[in-house]
């Protein structure tokens, strides 16, 4: 990953951890599986959903919601960076030359 990738991929944990640990009153961690601590419920990952979807300016689509995904910041993190990935060489907007 280069150094402009993982700075991308900090920001978007922090600012993920920092959503979590207020939503949720208490410091949480990157790898913290706050749904097995038993720190939120099915009602908190629907505000979670919302605020994935808001921050990040995505869709979270049907096939998305797996609670795997939503599990950890990590896992967000991930899921946020594939969600918004730029498409590759000669997939974007389908132009003939």
């Amino acid at each position: 990953m280069s150094d402009g990738n993982a700075r991308l991929t900090g920001q978007i944990t922090e600012q993920i951890t920092d959503f979590l640990s207020a939503a949720l009153r208490r410091r949480v961690e990157p790898d913290d599986d706050y749904f097995a601590q038993g720190l939120a419920d099915s009602l908190f990952a629907l505000e979670l959903v919302t605020f994935v979807e808001t921050r990040f300016a995505l869709t979270v689509e049907v096939e998305d919601l797996n609670l795997d995904s939503f599990r950890t910041a990590n896992r967000i993190t991930e899921f946020v960076r594939r969600k918004t990935a730029a498409p590759e060489r000669g997939e974007a907007h389908g132009e003939a030359s």
